[in-house]
C-alpha cells in the first residue's frame, strides 16, 4: 500500500513534493516540513513514517507549542528523582520513547532556544541528557520537524538558532497553500463528503458546479482544515441535498459571480459556438489578456477568475508568448 495516495490531489505543485516525499521516505535524513497552518504537515509525516523502514517502530507526535516552556525538557528528554519539586520518581522522555522509530515535531518554531541546544545535541552526536542527569543517553531516532512560520525571520530576530535550522533543513518540503492548488478542491470536497457521509451515517450533498467555482476563488486561509470543516458542517446540515453558493457561509460572499451567464441543466454556463466556428488558441490568449487586465498584472488573482492554477496559467502565457 502506498500510503502517499492518502494524500488527496492532482495539482502539479503536490505531485513535484509527493514525489520528493517518496524518496526522502526511503532514507533515515532528518525532514523538515513547511507549510502554513492547516496545509496536512502531519499527514504527509506520517506518510512518510509509513513508508520508511522504520514504520514499525514507535511514531510519535509532539506539537511543540501545546507544552509549557518549564515542562518541555523534562517531557523530551526525561528528568532524574529529585531533579525538581515534583519530581519523585525517575521518567523517560519521548526521546527514549520513540528510541528506534521517528520522531515528528511539529510548530518547531516554538521551542525554547536552551531546548534548541538540547535538539541540535541530539542530532549532532546522537546524545540526550535527562534533567538532573550527568551522563548523556544514546538513542536512535529520526527527526521530522515542522513549522508554519518563517525560520529565517526568527532567526534573524534572535528567536531561533542558525545551526540547528541548517542541520533540520537538510530536505525541505515545503506544501502549497490550498489557494495555490484549486484543483485539487474538487477532489478534496468528494473525498471529504464521501467520509463525513459515512462518519454520521447520512446521504452525502452535492455540490453545483457554480459552488464549486466559488470555492476555487476563495483565499482558504485555514487551508485544508478549512475545507475539511466546511465539508463536515454541510454534509450535516444539507445532507442529500445539492449546495448552492447561496447554501455557502457568508464569508463566500464575495466571491459570488452575480454577472456569470446562466447555467444550463448540467450546471455548466452557457456557451454558443458561432456557426463560422472560432480559433480556440486565439481565444484562450485573449481570455487570459482579459483577466491580467483587470487585475493589474495579478497572476494569482487571474488564474482564480479563470478557474485554473497559477501554474497552468504561467505555462499558458508562455504557450502563447504573452507579456510577462
Amino acid at each position: 500500500m502506498d500510503h502517499f495516495n492518502s494524500i488527496i490531489g492532482k495539482s502539479p505543485a503536490l505531485d513535484s513534493l509527493l514525489r520528493s516525499a517518496r524518496m526522502v521516505a526511503c532514507t533515515d535524513v532528518t525532514v523538515f516540513i513547511k507549510g502554513e497552518t492547516g496545509t496536512g504537515k502531519e499527514v504527509l509525516a506520517s506518510a512518510i513514517q509509513k513508508e520508511s523502514a522504520r514504520a514499525n517502530k514507535p511514531f510519535i507526535k509532539l506539537n511543540c507549542a501545546a507544552l509549557p516552556e518549564s515542562l518541555v525538557e523534562s517531557e523530551l528528554f526525561g528528568h532524574k528523582k529529585g531533579a525538581f519539586t515534583g519530581a519523585n520518581v525517575n521518567k523517560q522522555g519521548i526521546f527514549q520513547a520513540a528510541d528506534g522509530g521517528t520522531l515528528f515535531l511539529d510548530e518547531i518554531n516554538s521551542l525554547p532556544l536552551s531546548i534548541q541546544a538540547k535538539l541540535l545535541r541530539f542530532l549532532e552526536l546522537g546524545e540526550c541528557l535527562a534533567v538532573g542527569e550527568t551522563k548523556p543517553y544514546r538513542v536512535d531516532v529520526r527527526i521530522i520537524a515542522a513549522s508554519n512560520q518563517d525560520l529565517v525571520k526568527q532567526i534573524d530576530a534572535g528567536q531561533f538558532r542558525q545551526d540547528l535550522y541548517f542541520r533540520l533543513n537538510v530536505v525541505p518540503l515545503e506544501l502549497p497553500p490550498l489557494s495555490k492548488r484549486t484543483e485539487d478542491i474538487e477532489p478534496l470536497i468528494t473525498h471529504f463528503v464521501r467520509h463525513f457521509a459515512q462518519a454520521h451515517s447520512l446521504e452525502a450533498p452535492k455540490f453545483s458546479k457554480q459552488s464549486v467555482r466559488v470555492l476555487t476563488r476563495y483565499r482558504w486561509p485555514g487551508n485544508i482544515r478549512e475545507l475539511r470543516n466546511l465539508c463536515e458542517r454541510l454534509s450535516i446540515l444539507l445532507a442529500g441535498k445539492v449546495i448552492e453558493p447561496d447554501n455557502l457561509p457568508h464569508e463566500f460572499a464575495e466571491y459570488i459571480d452575480e454577472k456569470a451567464p446562466a447555467a444550463d441543466a448540467g450546471g455548466i454556463p452557457s456557451f454558443k459556438l458561432p456557426d463560422f466556428g472560432i480559433q480556440l488558441d486565439t481565444l484562450e490568449a485573449d481570455l487570459i489578456n482579459q483577466a491580467l487586465t483587470r487585475t493589474n498584472g495579478n497572476r494569482s488573482k487571474s488564474a482564480r477568475l479563470l478557474g485554473i492554477t497559477r501554474d497552468t496559467l504561467l505555462y499558458r502565457i508562455q504557450k502563447h508568448g504573452l507579456a510577462a
